[in-house]
């Protein structure tokens, strides 16, 4: 049995309906951000990084969103959530991913991580006020030359989709005109029309 470890409202979401997607026998197990559990001795075991997802596996504990959803998709191929015989196809999979990874969640990590990058109030400040403008363009990016349709990568639902519903989950908060981005709301709406997306939202609910 694997065992994810998740906080409400975090990217681990995406591995979560990842791992319901694909049938896995799994354990979720939440960590209460609020009380510093992530920072814990016994979780700092687990993930030295401090963070979520960490997957659980017999193999040892994975980490980062990107690998972890790689990593259900090659385990469990049988459900095809990635073209694994296709290697040019697999590659744009991957950029996708990365891009949600290295570019938005980081520029959606300003408005409340400020102290990763900074020491001074008037920087925290000025990083949130830019939080509109950077995810907004990033999602703007999205919204014209990435999200095929229906799904990210065209007529296959693949790993891209619970990761690109899972940051956009963020978007009201960051300040972004979900207006200008009808293709991902569209693609949000579908996304939880799937029964293993609202299990798993119900289950993450604060």
């Amino acid at each position: 049995m694997y065992k994810l470890y998740y906080a409400p409202g975090t990217c681990a979401l995406a591995s979560h309906i990842a791992l319901e997607e694909v049938g896995a026998d799994y354990e979720a197990v939440r960590l209460d951000f609020k009380a510093n559990q992530q920072n814990s001795p016994d979780y700092l075991a687990i993930n030295p990084k401090g963070r979520v997802p960490a997957l659980v596996t017999d193999r040892g504990v994975l980490t980062e969103t990107p690998a972890i959803l790689t990593y259900i998709a090659q385990t469990f191929r049988d459900a095809k959530l990635a073209p694994s015989d296709d290697p040019f196809a697999l590659a744009q999979l991957q950029a996708f991913t990365s891009y949600l990874c290295s570019t938005v969640h980081v520029a959606h990590a300003h408005k409340m991580r400020g102290y990763r990058w900074a020491t001074e109030d008037s920087s925290f400040a000025d990083m949130k006020r830019m939080v509109p403008k950077s995810v907004g363009a990033g999602f703007a990016l999205i919204e014209r030359d990435m999200l095929r349709g229906p799904w990210v990568m065209g007529e296959s639902y693949t790993i891209c989709d619970p990761y690109l519903f899972t940051i956009g989950q963020w978007l009201d908060g960051d300040g972004v005109d979900l207006a200008a981005l009808p293709k991902v709301m569209a693609h949000r709406k579908r996304m939880l029309e799937r029964p293993a997306v609202r299990k798993v939202v119900e289950e993450e609910k604060v």
